[in-house]
């Protein structure tokens, strides 16, 4: 699709059996194009043409024709658009320059029937016209997403600032395990020497001294895994306590909840389902007492008695005329329902006691309105309820299965802790068995360095858990930066699409109020000082919404201002003012951007001096501003301009 600024060449019409049209060529040059001619000329047919080829669907068949088409060559692209019958409606077909012609056929193709400048000259709802191209809910949807990803943010943010406050103190225990751990190692290796110098004195006993060794490494190795298994042991239950907290919490929630939270459920439909029956009963029997009374009373005070004439005519006799004879004297009529003549108060106390009954019967429906309500909340409030209590159930489950799970590992590690154990008493037990008076001192030694390693591999594990959780810490905090970025756009983002609604109705109304100024000076109507639009803002502060107000101030001859209402404008300053509101609307949507067509016409009832100035005006705005004027309207506009009096 070609955009404004591109399009530097003629636009080339080829229209079949579109509106009144059997087939035409028409060229259309930037600019202003007149299609001049009397009424019955095609005019607004090629005009619908012109919006087919543009998308809109706001386009009728020739009557004798099952099929018409419009082509549109603009440039080196020619756009095709097919209309087929299909039964009473029609089928649209091909590709057509707009990929949504909406907005176009609300603010571009500003025919006689056109919405947004009808709203203007009827003071419709102003703003909800200028608003429907905008999907209001859809802005209002990106709102919420955005907000829930910025909360997001600032939680992950406020954590990140919690655990960085914990930095320091995860600091200090690293480096007092680096301490321990530098000082178990000095001894470590002051005792390691020890031990060389006193292996150098019982060589006799090296072969003792290498079991002993390796029974040591062998304790070493199992006490290091009976602490890991307790360790596993103690993180198992830390989990069980969250989990049975979690599951008493739960079954409070579900303590509180009914057993049966539906009760007799198909009772309660069956409830619901007789008081609609009852509710439309009523609504029936009130809307047949409303028409009989209403029939009732338009025949007592119109006095209809002709009705009787075809039934009552055979029992009348005589010269006398069939009036006299059902009017009689003023207090009596005759029953339209039977043919009697009876009392007319009779017949105003029946209508009474009709309208007696209708009451009856409106507050019986109000009543059960009101009992089906009520049964309606409760039967809400019983599946909400039903859905929280399944939803507790669901999650007591899983809990009660993660609970048995878990449970079976501890039960598993505490047979794995308890063979361990007896593992490590065997092994203590050999060891204590290798002792002698002639080792005692290197055993010693030998025991002490073994426990040693086993403090060190222990200091180490704890100094490897705090350094990842630093490490995690410090990766959180370089992270933070880009998070609050992140959430700066977030805010950037939120501010648009909030105001984006206000910009553009406080566009709108700018545009309208700026170019209606504009169009009073340069159309001069009399002692009209302004016509323009407030912006209102309407309900409460959680639903706040807008409201176009229309203002027309006018001048007596004394130069005093006074407030009017566009009742009493002529059809000329309405038909202006809605033109106006358009444009506003064309311009704020920027279809002059992306419509390179815009379309007037029925501008009768304005002057052709009027005429010619408001064209003048919307040339500055359009690529292509199309205009069906009568010969005599068309007279007043600049001989430069392309006129077309032949389609």
């Amino acid at each position: 699709m070609a955009t404004s600024g591109q399009l530097t060449e003629a636009a080339h019409f080829t229209v079949e059996n579109i509106g009144g049209i059997d087939q035409t060529d028409v060229e259309i040059p930037r600019g202003v194009t007149v299609l001049t001619g009397k009424n019955a000329t095609n005019r607004t047919s090629f005009l619908r043409s012109i919006m087919c080829a543009m998308g809109s669907e706001r386009v009728s068949l020739k009557g004798d024709a099952d099929r018409g088409k419009v082509e549109l060559t603009l440039g080196d692209t020619t756009y095709e658009r097919t209309v087929k019958r299909v039964g009473d409606g029609v089928q649209f077909e091909g590709e057509p320059y707009l990929e949504d012609p909406k907005v176009a056929d609300l603010f571009a193709f500003l025919l006689e029937t056109n919405d947004a400048r009808q709203a203007a000259a009827r003071e419709d709802q102003l703003r909800d016209v200028i608003m429907r191209p905008v999907d209001v809910e859809a802005i209002r949807e990106e709102i919420r997403r955005l907000e829930s990803e910025k909360g997001d943010i600032n939680d992950e943010l406020a954590q990140i600032e919690s655990r960085k406050r914990d930095l320091p103190d995860l600091e200090r225990q690293r480096n007092n395990l680096r301490e321990q751990i530098e000082d178990k190692r000095e001894e470590l290796a002051e005792l390691e020497a020890e031990i060389d110098d006193s292996s150098r004195d019982v060589e006799q006993g090296r072969k003792e001294q290498a079991e002993l060794e390796s029974k040591l490494q062998d304790l070493r190795e199992t006490r290091s895994e009976l602490e890991s298994v307790r360790r596993k042991i103690e993180r198992q239950n830390e989990s069980i306590s969250s989990l049975e907290r979690e599951r008493s919490g739960l079954q409070d929630d579900l303590d509180e909840l009914p057993e049966t939270p539906m009760g007799d459920h198909r009772d309660l439909e069956a409830e619901i389902d007789r008081l609609r029956s009852k509710r439309q009963d009523l609504n029936t029997e009130i809307n047949e007492l409303r028409s009989l009374i209403q029939y009732n009373e338009e025949r007592l005070e119109a006095e209809d008695y002709e009705l009787l004439q075809d039934g009552g005519a055979a029992a009348a006799a005589g010269d006398s005329s069939v009036t006299d004879q059902l009017v009689g004297d003023d207090d009596t009529v005759v029953c339209w329902t039977c043919g009697s003549s009876v009392d007319r108060g009779q017949i105003e106390s029946t209508i009474e006691r009709l309208k007696d009954l209708r009451s009856e019967k409106v507050e019986t429906l109000n009543e059960v309105k009101s009992d089906l309500d009520d049964r309606k909340e409760e039967q809400r409030e019983a599946t909400q309820k039903q859905r929280r209590r399944t939803e507790i159930e669901r999650k007591l489950d899983d809990i009660d299965d993660e609970l048995d799970r878990r449970n079976g590992q501890v039960d598993t590690l505490k047979k794995t802790r308890e063979s361990l154990t007896d593992d490590v008493e065997a092994l203590e037990s050999e060891v204590d068995s290798l002792e002698s008076a002639d080792f005692d001192e290197i055993l010693s030694l030998h025991k002490e360095a073994n426990q040693l390693e086993f403090e060190i591999d222990t200091l180490e594990s704890d100094l490897d858990e705090i350094t990842d959780e630093i490490e995690e810490i410090e990766d959180d905090v370089d992270r933070a930066e880009e998070l609050r970025e992140r959430r700066s756009g977030l805010v950037d983002e939120l501010t648009d699409q909030r105001t984006k609604i206000d910009q553009i109705e406080a566009e709108a109304v700018a545009s309208f109020n700026d170019h209606m100024e504009s169009i009073l000076d340069l159309l001069a109507y009399e002692n009209i000082e302004r016509i323009w639009i407030e912006r209102i803002e309407a309900g409460d502060a959680s639903e706040a919404e807008t409201k176009f107000e229309l203002h027309i101030v006018r001048t007596t001859e004394n130069g005093a201002a006074y407030e009017d209402t566009i009742d009493h404008l002529s059809e000329s300053e309405r038909e202006v003012t809605g033109l106006i509101f358009a444009l506003a609307g064309y311009l704020v949507h920027d279809l002059h951007e992306s419509v390179p067509f815009m379309l007037l016409d029925s501008l009768e009832a304005i002057d052709s001096d009027r005429i010619a100035a408001l064209v003048e005006y919307f040339a500055d705005y359009a690529d292509f501003l199309v205009v069906a004027l009568l010969p005599e309207d068309a007279q007043a506009l600049d001989d430069d301009f392309t006129r077309v009096t032949s389609i």
